[in-house]
């Protein structure tokens, strides 16, 4: 099996054309606007990824604002056809080294109750559902699980990460 070449870098202007048909097809029709997407580009709290392939197509994306000691995760969406590549996991392992970097202790975010293999993919790194806010999500009035984060620089939730992400070598090849 060869493994995917990715390249992670900041989501760019140019880049959200691309990142539009993801988030239509991975979120449907209350997915978050064009104009959204280049506002938060603006936003001085906000880091925007963008994952493209050895082919310069972007194949996912992932936001984060980071507040204080505190990130949170804001969206995550991999093209279909990537899909269950560990592309999604690459992009939160990456993430995750920023937040080291800039000394930012606990990551949060909601997702969807019913979202089973994106729960999973978040209990892989350590998060765990702390609440749930009742009726969040405005299309069908779902519930959202919020999930956190222990302290990262915990040694527990460091070995876990490294474990991870030494498992992404098996797979992708990550520059």
């Amino acid at each position: 099996m060869s493994k995917l070449e990715i390249y992670i870098n900041d989501l760019q202007y140019s880049d959200l054309d691309s990142l539009m048909e993801i988030e239509s097809t991975a979120y449907g029709e209350h997915h978050w606007s064009k104009d959204s997407f280049a506002n938060e580009l603006n936003n001085k709290v906000a880091k925007y990824y963008a994952v493209k392939n050895n082919k310069a197509e972007l194949v996912g994306y992932m936001g984060v604002w980071n507040i204080v000691d505190e990130a949170h995760i804001t969206t995550i969406a991999v093209k279909e056809d990537f899909r269950r590549m560990h592309i999604a996991e690459a992009l939160i392992a990456k993430m995750l080294e920023d937040c080291y970097n800039n000394y930012i202790k606990y990551i949060t975010l909601e997702v969807r109750a019913g979202n089973v293999p994106a729960i999973k993919l978040y209990e892989k790194f350590g998060f765990k559902s702390l609440g749930v806010r009742k009726g969040y999500y405005q299309d069908n009035g779902e519930d959202a699980l919020i999930m956190w984060t222990e302290n990262i620089f915990h040694d527990a939730f460091k070995n876990n990460l490294k474990n991870v992400v030494e498992k992404l070598d098996d797979y992708l090849i990550i520059k």
